[in-house]
């Protein structure tokens, strides 16, 4: 209980220090793109052509309509990218941010909002072609606005805790970070992104385990006009307050250490 209670605190702290995990996000980001006209909507133009072409081949390979399938590829592909950018970055989270660990006394929550924002930051540049695709197509996402909303909000919480475990876990065991890289690989092509759920009815077990299919399926059916399965819901909601209670504690029982790991 010590444990948790010590947790809760730091992670309690550190969202009063919004001021400066705010400041560090945007100025890791202004860093990237120093010099660069356009800045981050590089990543915006690149990805606009990726779902593009993945939209146009792989809509014409199965046979589906345009109209359908590019603003389900766009939505997904924009989310999983939001997805896999947060957990991956998450893994360096405190192995990135050693200097600051070991010269200044600060809660250690602090850098896993940094990595949360920083990419909530990213996603915002590229939901612009989220964004143009619902425009294009004339999607009318307004009757499912709070459900996005509400899903988005849960996604977060989710990343929050995945990255709050995986920083602690990957700042003491170095090779860590790269299996949770060919993890998200393999989990990227059994999650329906590039196809859609019903393709795979004769194994609905790969979604209804697969955790990640229910995260974008919470963001992405509002923004079609769509309501998620009851399913996708309580998974989301149960992985938010089961994760969230584990990492609290997790992060209560190891955040001292960090530092001597880093």
């Amino acid at each position: 209980m010590n444990n948790f209670i010590c947790g809760y605190k730091d992670l309690l702290s550190s969202t009063k220090q919004y001021h400066l995990w705010l400041m560090l996000a945007w100025v890791e980001i202004r860093q990237r793109y120093a010099r660069s006209k356009i800045g981050p909507f590089w990543l915006t133009l690149s990805m606009g052509i990726l779902v593009t072409a993945l939209g146009i081949v792989y809509g014409t390979l199965f046979e589906a309509k345009l109209s359908e399938y590019l603003p389900m590829l766009a939505i997904g592909y924009v989310f999983w990218t939001f997805i896999s950018n947060s957990i991956n970055e998450g893994c360096n989270t405190y192995i990135a941010s050693g200097n600051y660990l070991k010269q200044i006394p600060l809660n250690r929550g602090v850098f896993v909002l940094q990595t949360l924002y920083r990419n909530i930051i990213i996603l915002a540049h590229n939901f612009v072609i989220v964004l143009v695709v619902l425009i294009i197509f004339q999607y009318n996402v307004i009757n499912h606005l709070h459900f996005f909303i509400a899903g988005f909000i849960i996604l977060c919480i989710n990343l929050l805790w995945m990255i709050t475990i995986l920083s602690i876990l990957c700042a003491r065991f170095r090779d860590l970070p790269q299996i949770v890289v060919s993890f998200l690989q393999v989990i990227f092509y059994i999650t329906p992104i590039l196809f859609k759920r019903e393709m795979l009815s004769k194994f609905p077990l790969l979604i209804d385990l697969n955790p990640f299919a229910h995260l974008i399926e919470i963001v992405r059916s509002p923004l079609l006009g769509e309501t998620a399965p009851m399913l996708s819901w309580l998974v989301c909601i149960a992985m938010a307050v089961i994760g969230s209670a584990i990492s609290i504690w997790f992060h209560g029982r190891y955040r001292a250490r960090i530092p001597y790991w880093v």
